[in-house]
């Protein structure tokens, strides 16, 4: 007869078994052997679920005191900087004064800097007109680069000219009869000592007439849009030689072009066979960059300058400036004019003080309640021009290590093309999270 034990009696003979209560009858050892296995897999079970939960708790553990910190938060103060006083480019206190200045476009813009003060009245050029002279004689006998140029040889008509000049006051150069000289020397010689019978003599020769230069030049101003210059003889002598500033402005441009008038007009002396040592009358040649180009006058009151210079403003490449002075009583007012007129320009590059290191630019606060100021790593200017605003921007990221020094971030300004930047950082310690944040807050880990 077989006796039935339930799982109640299997459990109670296996808790009796682990006591010790001593052995068990016969009938029941299947059973109990049955027992044994069934406990052992429940058990073995209980140990694989305890380890695999000790397992994972340790393996989030380990990533969570390990993952990144998130982003601090910065609350930034407004770090504006003060917009410079706008460019002021010098002025006559009598007369009047142009300028225009090409190059750096990314400052200046792509059409330059134009200012200009005073009346825009046609005035007396003096001679300035010369360098319509000779742009009109190259019009119609051009010189290549190096080019020389065909011979002139002056006669007893064009030796009468130093006698009749030289009764008018005007400066004259020597022109011996019989005497030869190369166009290009000619032209030296009517633009550097600005000898009037240089010009007379060689815009006849170019033309064959006084009148017929006139009529070729007017024909030349026009076609260049020099519309309110008007030429009445070839060296300026006359008052009926006009312009404005604004034309005087084109017509630097146009000699400057030329490779012949520019190499002339810079040059400050110039020694010849027929004429002996000259001297170039712009006494401003080589100062502050100025390169040319003619001078002139009619007495008190009428003392003009059309110059070029190539500026240099700390970017590099120079600027290209053309100005003009009309209307001086002196030489030394119309010279003073155009030095202060280029030192107001190079004056409006400059350079803007942007931040000191150690400068507080806002607070840093971490996600678990730590804060400290946020710092300018270190001194920072950038060039600009006049008034351009200055833009500024802050980055901010999480260290590696939140203690003093450690980088938050990034500031930048910006003026125009150029750019500063500096690290921002943290000044004074920022504890690490606790473990147990770490713990508590994985949504906030990276």
């Amino acid at each position: 007869m077989t006796t039935h034990r339930d799982s109640t009696d299997a459990l109670s003979d296996f808790a009796d078994l682990m006591a010790g209560s001593g052995t068990v009858s016969a009938d029941t050892a299947a059973d109990r052997g049955r027992t044994r296995r069934v406990l052992g897999r429940i058990l073995l079970a209980m140990v694989l679920v305890i380890a695999l939960g000790a397992l994972s708790a340790g393996g989030y553990a380990a990533w969570a005191l390990s993952a990144p910190l998130p982003a601090p938060t910065a609350q930034l103060q407004d770090r504006a900087v003060a917009a410079s006083e706008p460019v002021a480019v010098a002025e006559p206190s009598q007369g009047a004064s142009a300028v225009t200045v090409s190059g750096a476009p990314e400052y200046l813009g792509a059409d330059g800097l134009h200012a200009a003060s005073g009346t825009t009245d046609a005035v007396p050029i003096a001679s300035i007109t010369k360098l319509i002279t000779a742009l009109v004689v190259l019009d119609a006998h051009p010189l290549g680069e190096g080019d020389a140029g065909p011979t002139l040889t002056f006669g007893a008509a064009d030796h009468a000219l130093y006698d009749a000049y030289y009764v008018r006051g005007a400066t004259i150069a020597a022109m011996p009869a019989g005497s030869t000289m190369t166009l290009r020397d000619a032209i030296a010689t009517m633009l550097i000592p600005s000898a009037s019978n240089y010009a007379h003599a060689v815009s006849t020769w170019a033309y064959g007439s006084q009148s017929a230069f006139l009529g070729a030049a007017r024909a030349w101003l026009e076609a260049n849009g020099l519309t309110s210059t008007r030429i009445v003889d070839p060296t300026g002598l006359d008052p009926g030689n006009v312009s404005t500033t604004a034309d005087l402005l084109r017509l630097g441009a146009l000699a400057a072009a030329d490779p012949t008038i520019a190499e002339l007009a810079a040059t400050p002396s110039l020694t010849l066979p027929a004429t002996g040592p000259m001297r170039n009358t712009n006494e401003l040649l080589g100062v502050d960059g100025i390169t040319g180009l003619k001078t002139g006058n009619l007495g008190n009151g009428t003392f003009t300058l059309l110059y070029t210079a190539s500026l240099d403003v700390g970017l590099g490449e120079p600027l290209a400036v053309t100005g003009a002075v009309v209307g001086s009583q002196t030489r030394e007012a119309t010279n003073d004019v155009a030095l202060r007129t280029l030192a107001s320009i190079r004056a409006g590059f400059h350079d803007v003080a942007l931040a000191d290191a150690g400068d507080v630019v806002g607070t840093i606060t971490t996600p678990w309640g730590e804060s400290a100021q946020a710092v300018v790593a270190r001194d920072a200017a950038l060039r600009t021009w006049s008034d351009t605003p200055v833009e500024v921007t802050v980055d901010t990221r999480a260290p590696e290590v939140y203690r003093d020094g450690a980088v938050v971030g990034t500031i930048t300004w910006t003026a125009g093309p150029e750019t500063a930047t500096s690290d921002v950082v943290v000044a004074g310690h920022i504890p690490e999270p606790t473990a147990w944040w770490r713990l508590t807050h994985p949504d906030q880990l990276g």
